[in-house]
């Protein structure tokens, strides 16, 4: 059995474990080698993480360059990976399916594909157009060389649409579409995660590091809940920190700020 296969049969045995497992997001080499180095059994890219580390916006970032990055991340350390690939990088089945297989290519041992449009005035596709495309992206997932779990986003609460009950339903027709991991991105609270949960058979990934409520990986584990994604949280938090220390040099002309930064070999000590 290839690297690979191994990798991505590993990463499909996580989700079947009695407590859910974390899965961390880092947005490049340095942080993917950090999150390694304390003992996380998988990981994640983050869109808008990696966007930032280009200087972008979360959505304002090619194809091309994503596909890249995955490949970077997944060479950095022996941990499967996860890709965020957005909505598929294109409107049709199609252009989703060929998403997936480039994906596939990199070595990765899952993906995810969101409903999420990019459109301002209709932000979430149309109910059967958003099953056609998880159909389409299970299909090039089954395609690979290496086993590719494939995570199914219902983006409603994200964008302006706290519609539970449609969330659901999208959820359960992308589960029939073949999805292996359900995810319903800004759940509110502990009673709707248990109800996603309930409401599904396949394993469910719920993100933590959002404004709003926090809660545990027991809590969460009792919910239902199978993976623990941070999203752009852990890559936010670097980049607020920068810009809290530069203001603080820009506007005070102190430097107070390096007494919260770890030494060289400490950092180094995770490489």
């Amino acid at each position: 059995m290839s690297s690979d296969a191994e990798s991505s049969s590993a990463f499909r045995a996580l989700h079947h474990r009695d407590h859910a497992f974390v899965i961390p997001n880092p947005w490049d080499v340095g942080s993917a080698r950090i999150l390694a180095s304390m003992g996380f059994e998988a990981l994640a890219t983050t869109s808008a993480g990696f966007a930032f580390s280009r200087g972008r916006k979360d959505g304002d970032v090619s194809r091309d360059a994503v596909i890249a990055h995955c490949l970077e991340i997944v060479g950095a350390t022996p941990l499967p990976v996860s890709a965020d690939l957005e909505n598929g990088f294109g409107d049709s089945p199609e252009q989703v399916a060929e998403t997936i297989a480039l994906a596939g290519a990199t070595g990765l041992a899952g993906g995810s594909i969101e409903d999420y449009t990019r459109q301002t005035d209709a932000p979430i596709y149309g109910f059967d157009h958003a099953v056609e495309r998880i159909a389409a992206a299970v299909d090039a997932a089954r395609g690979l060389e290496a086993d590719f779990v494939l995570t199914a986003r219902a983006e409603n609460f994200l964008h302006g649409r706290p519609d539970l009950e449609d969330t659901i339903r999208r959820l359960q027709a992308f589960e029939k579409a073949g999805a292996d991991v359900l995810y319903a991105p800004g759940l509110k609270d502990l009673e709707q995660i248990r109800t996603v949960c309930a409401s599904v058979s396949k394993p469910v990934n719920v993100v933590m590091g959002l404004s709003g409520p926090s809660f545990s990986v027991a809590e969460l584990s009792q919910a239902g809940v199978k993976r623990i994604s941070v999203g752009s949280s852990l890559a936010r938090l670097a980049y607020g920190e920068l810009v809290r220390a530069a203001a603080e040099v820009r506007n005070s002309g102190t430097f107070t700020f390096g007494q919260r930064a770890p030494g060289s070999d400490e950092v180094g000590g995770h490489f």
